[in-house]
């Protein structure tokens, strides 16, 4: 069943273009998604220190279709759909009137903090009704591939600080679009049409994260790593036309 929540864009939403940027689109996403588990059962709090789950997100795809500005009244749809074994998928919706402005998937794994241990969607039995609906298309790629003829090159470093952290002490996933925006033109921020995320470690309190990246056929490709280049995040960034 889908679950529907209205908001008001906010001043502070918004980037040097006046729009709201697209991590603040999946604040609102994610956010709902907080809300309709609080509908359901628990909250995430109470899932993490009752029953010693925790969601961990793997992957997002999220598209955008028109911009977004201070002060305009959303909705913004999610709902579940049937798990595949260890993937928990989650979709979301932006709605202004008849208009959908954005759209994202999202698989996220389920962890038992007590064993340490990745746990199927059947855990969640008897926590949560979420009553599945149905899957969205999306046209951003399923998998992030980097050209052949390309490769990544390093082209600066991030440190993970105080107002990147989540209650699981590590940089949270809706602060991902920004940091990757800081390394990019500034005028092709207002130009992203969609973008993946791949989660692959996290990246805590204190790491420092080597930025590569390269750009191709109007696409920004990006891996994080940390330490002994283990590989943190893998992104795909992709822009519209021009304006």
């Amino acid at each position: 069943m889908i679950f529907t929540k209205k908001y008001t864009t906010k001043w502070h939403d918004t980037d040097a273009e006046r729009r709201v940027r697209a991590t603040q689109m999946l604040v609102y996403m994610q956010e709902t998604s907080n809300h309709h588990m609080r509908a359901c059962g628990p909250d995430l709090d109470k899932l993490r220190d009752e029953y010693g789950l925790a969601f961990l997100l793997s992957k997002i795809r999220f598209e955008i279709y028109e911009p977004l500005y201070a002060f305009e009244n959303i909705e913004v749809d999610t709902w579940t759909c049937p798990a595949r074994g260890y993937s928990i998928l989650r979709f979301y919706r932006i709605r202004k009137g008849e208009k959908t402005i954005a759209v994202a998937d999202t698989t996220w794994a389920l962890m038992n903090l007590n064993e340490m241990t990745l746990v199927t969607g059947e855990a969640l039995d008897g926590i949560y009704d979420f009553q599945n609906d149905l899957p969205i298309e999306l046209d951003v790629p399923k998998r992030f591939k980097l050209p052949t003829d390309y490769s990544l090159e390093c082209i600066g470093t991030r440190k993970i600080r105080y107002s990147d952290l989540d209650y699981n002490m590590h940089m949270n996933n809706t602060k991902y679009p920004d940091m990757l925006c800081d390394f990019m033109p500034i005028e092709q921020t207002k130009r992203i049409r969609g973008f993946l995320l791949s989660y692959v470690n996290e990246a805590a309190f204190g790491d420092e994260l080597e930025i590569n990246h390269t750009f191709c056929d109007g696409t920004h490709y990006f891996r994080t790593t940390k330490g002994e280049n283990k590989t943190c995040l893998e992104a795909m960034v992709i822009l519209g036309d021009s304006e």
